[in-house]
């Protein structure tokens, strides 16, 4: 806008003075000029001509004095050599001298409208935008180029509410846009929303036949773009005479801006039909589109079909693919992409260098995190503050702490988010007295922590422990601070105390945000009902469901894959099933947690069912699907096809099997009986066996009493965890059972360890929203005596004799030398010191459930009738009719 103004294009030409002229001028020309107020001197006479030298050549502070001079001498300058003078000010971005030209002004001799309107473009392209208006306003009169001078100042401080009252004003004034200061007003319009003037201004257009000009009719129609009137800018699209690049641009840009990417791309293949090519810009919106909405690969096929076009991708293309990959959880991707970029010769921007380090920092890849950082450096990219918090926070997250300080020390221009990136990373490490001192010396400095500094502290603290300072912080940020609390406060309680396993901490806190009236999120969620993933929990589920509803937050893909999880470990497989079949959206999250769901328990022909729907719709499996599907097949026993599905992983999915793939393997081996194939397993293994392999193999050898097998399994198991008290009683048993207990070193390191001492159980039962516990042979209940009496009396029914002579290994010690097992007095306080038969039954038991309590189990539900749901630290039991879930294969 700026070069089409009159003063800039019609001022007369420079007078050139001859050499003789020259010399005779400076000669005449004293060095300094110095203002006075004193009497006319006969100064000699300074031409328009030196004044328009001293501008061309930058020399304004000369050029200020000559006309000081001239003042003396009564003489007077032409409207173009002050204009010409003004415009020296405005390339050497001078609002001082520009200030002392106008305080000058008075010097012009004759009355000219265009020294005003560069008085306006001066003020405004030297940083003075409330002077440029205040000259505007007292212009008795403003042609078309002061109304251009003016509207372009605001455009340019973004200012586009005044633009569009401008364009009211210079109606009234009489004063007609053209075709450049039209787009003007229209993207003001598109920029505010201000689609009813927008509409005015595309009706002016028609009358005006402004219409053919196709910078104005591609502002028309970025104004129903950019307002979200896909019909409007559709009609006018189709019914222009003529469409260039940037018309398609605006078109595929409004249909991508409102997630339509199937009617962006119809018109991006429009083009082509059209005779016009897509350049750059194009393939750029097409991709970011696709990328904000999780569908890379679309936009990984248009990169390439873009290369094919010998359309170069640029350093947004790039940046937009990391981004859109990292974003959308293909992290390892997104940094070979990076690798790649740089193969290509593209320098990357503190985006990319943001994005890419921000990959690292999820992975935890501290070496890359810090091969990125040195190209930062390199490419003079350092000094970004987005690079240098997302540097902090990746430090932070793999554990370099002195490095992420190192980092932060060197900003010099800090942000919030630079402050609670380390505070954050001194939190997360545990070091919350760091993150104090940095806490209070955010205080005392320029910025102040804002909420999400005072949330960080108290999520630090809680997590770390110290519920006081958290509930200090959390009482003092409205009354110190100045802070409003948010959900995000109350959701740091609430996920500190889930995981310190404080449940019914958490719980209050959840249901006194309800008292309190404060909205409950998708975070609050998310992070209490991890919390309620167990059967003591069940009644909380619902609860917490019932809120979702009340929330509207059902239609949320991670709280209800979420809830699909918590309801089948709270043992209500059902709901989680009416959950995922009420889904309008489904990821490959929604169908692990169910066929995971129906794993957990037992119901291998369902999940093996979903898994078939699910490449059915031709959604790819993962790590997570082939672990519950590889489980699902060994309840089944169906070995064969077990051993197809896990080498498909590698064969037919290119997924490398993780460790707990091979203990899945063992599993379905040993549910079957078939250990000398499970052993071979092992023992081809191309990764080293974990306690996770041996523990499968020893589960196996328990179930089929084969000794041999089960002391190669255990002295595997203690080999890699020596000091695990569990497997230390266990292998005791094994060598009971053996014979090596005449082995007296062995027997010494169990007794030195102090392997040998008593490991109670505990069970865990929830009755009118309150949590029972009980303890193997605990005697304190006021009921005990009924509680016992009962237990014998089943003990005979069931008659259950010794079994010292069988191949049991348990983790509890025996009833004879231990007590009453905890979850036998649990069963027997829920049926019979309760004033009504439950019909279910969840208990929560610490350690494995020994095979004596299993059977009283299995006997009670086809004595009661009722469903008792139990789940211990190795498996999840559902008793029914005298059956469990699990196939007596714990």
């Amino acid at each position: 806008m700026e070069n089409l103004m009159i003063p800039c294009t019609s001022k007369p030409p420079v007078i050139i003075p001859t050499k003789h002229e020259n010399l005779s001028e400076f000669s005449q020309t004293p060095t300094k000029l110095a203002f006075s107020n004193t009497k006319k001197t006969n100064n000699p006479k300074i031409s328009d001509s030196h004044l328009n030298y001293l501008s061309r050549n930058g020399r304004l502070t000369e050029a200020i004095t000559a006309l000081d001079s001239i003042a003396q001498s009564g003489s007077q300058v032409r409207a173009n050599t002050f204009i010409n003078l003004l415009q020296a000010c405005i390339d050497f971005g001078s609002l001082e001298l520009g200030r002392k030209l106008h305080a000058r002004v008075h010097l012009v001799k004759e009355s000219d409208p265009f020294v005003e309107t560069k008085l306006v473009s001066m003020y405004a392209k030297c940083g003075s935008f409330v002077d440029a208006r205040k000259v505007f306003d007292k212009m008795k009169e403003r042609n078309l180029y002061a109304w251009s001078a003016m509207i372009g100042a605001c455009s340019r401080e973004l200012r586009w509410k005044e633009v569009v009252e401008l364009f009211f004003l210079m109606m009234e004034d009489g004063v007609l846009p053209d075709e450049i200061l039209f787009p003007k007003f229209l993207q003001a319009c598109a920029n505010c929303g201000d689609v009813r003037t927008g509409r005015l201004l595309h009706s002016l257009v028609i009358r005006l036949g402004m219409v053919c000009f196709a910078r104005v009719s591609n502002s028309v129609l970025a104004v129903y773009a950019k307002c979200g009137k896909l019909s409007s800018a559709r009609r006018f699209f189709e019914n222009m005479n003529e469409r260039d690049i940037v018309t398609w641009n605006s078109m595929i840009l409004a249909y991508c801006q409102k997630g339509e990417n199937d009617e962006a791309y119809g018109l991006f293949y429009g083009m082509w039909k059209d005779g016009i090519q897509p350049c750059l810009v194009t393939w750029n919106i097409l991709i970011n589109s696709y990328n904000q909405l999780g569908q890379c690969d679309v936009a990984m096929g248009l990169m390439k079909e873009m290369e094919i076009s010998r359309i170069i991708p640029d350093v947004f293309t790039w940046t937009s693919m990391i981004s859109g990959l990292a974003q959308n959880g293909r992290r390892w991707q997104a940094l070979c992409l990076f690798k790649e970029m740089l193969l290509a010769g593209i320098k990357p921007n503190g985006v990319t260098i943001t994005s890419a380090v921000s990959a690292c920092a999820s992975l935890r890849v501290l070496n890359m995190g810090r091969e990125i950082h040195s190209i930062a450096l390199k490419k003079g990219i350092i000094d970004n503050v987005l690079v240098g918090n997302s540097l902090i926070d990746m430090y932070a997250k793999c554990g370099e702490l002195e490095a992420a300080r190192q980092v932060f020390d060197k900003i010099e221009e800090r942000d919030v988010y630079t402050w609670n990136s380390m505070v954050a990373g001194y939190c997360q490490a545990g070091y919350c007295g760091k993150a104090y001192e940095l806490f209070m010396k955010m205080r005392e400095s320029d910025l102040k922590p804002n909420v999400i500094t005072w949330n960080t502290m108290i999520s630090g603290y809680i997590q770390n422990g110290d519920e006081d300072r958290a509930m200090d912080l959390f009482q003092r940020m409205e009354q110190d601070g100045k802070i409003r609390r948010n959900t995000a406060s109350w959701n740091a309680f609430i996920a500190g105390y889930v995981q310190l396993g404080e449940i019914d901490k958490a719980f209050g806190v959840f249901r006194q945000m309800q008292s309190c009236s404060v909205s409950s999120n998708s975070v609050t969620i998310l992070s209490i009902l991890p919390g309620c993933a167990n059967l003591v929990a069940a009644k909380k589920v619902k609860e917490i469901h019932g809120c979702v509803l009340r929330r509207n937050l059902e239609f949320v893909l991670s709280i209800s894959n979420s809830l699909i999880d918590t309801y089948a470990k709270s043992g209500n497989i059902l709901y989680s099933r009416i959950i995922f079949d009420g889904m309008s959206t489904r990821d490959i999250i929604s169908w692990n947690s169910i066929i995971g769901g129906y794993v957990l328990h037992g119901c291998s022909d369902a999940a093996l069912d979903l898994f078939n729907q699910m490449r059915k719709l031709g959604l790819k499996p993962n790590r997570g699907t082939f672990l519950s599907i590889i489980l699902a097949h060994g309840i089944a026993g169906m070995v064969d096809e077990g051993k197809q599905i896990f080498s498909s992983i590698s064969d037919n999915y290119e997924i490398i099997p993780a460790v707990e793939h091979y203990a899945a393997m063992i599993d379905v081996y040993g549910r079957s009986g078939r250990l000398g194939e499970a052993v071979e397993f092992i023992e081809d293994m191309p990764i080293e066996p974990d306690s996770s392999v041996w523990t499968s193999l020893l589960t196996a050898s328990r179930i089929h009493r084969d000794i041999a097998l089960a002391v190669l399994a255990g002295e595997r198991l203690l080999d890699l965890e020596p000091a695990n008290i569990l497997i230390n009683r266990v292998m005791f048993q094994i060598y009971v059972l053996s014979g090596k207990l005449d082995d007296p070193l062995k027997v010494r390191k169990l007794e030195k360890e102090n392997i040998l001492r008593r490991s109670l159980g505990h069970s865990w039962i929830e009755v009118r929203n309150t949590v029972h516990k009980f303890v193997t042979g605990d005697q304190s209940k006021p009921c005990a005596d009924l509680l016992y009496s009962w237990v014998k009396s089943i003990a005979r029914e069931v008659n259950i004799h010794d079994h010292h002579g069988r191949f049991f290994l348990e983790e509890e010690e025996k009833e004879e030398t231990g007590g009453v097992h905890s979850e036998k007095l649990t069963l027997a306080f829920a049926l019979i010191g309760l004033p009504y038969s439950p019909r279910s039954i969840r208990i929560v038991k610490n350690t494995r459930m020994c095979s004596n309590c299993h059977l009283t189990a299995k006997y009670i539900s086809l004595k009661f009738g009722c469903e008792i749901y139990l789940s211990d630290r190795k498996c999840f039991h559902h008793f029914k009719n005298g059956q469990c879930s699990c196939g007596d294969y714990w």
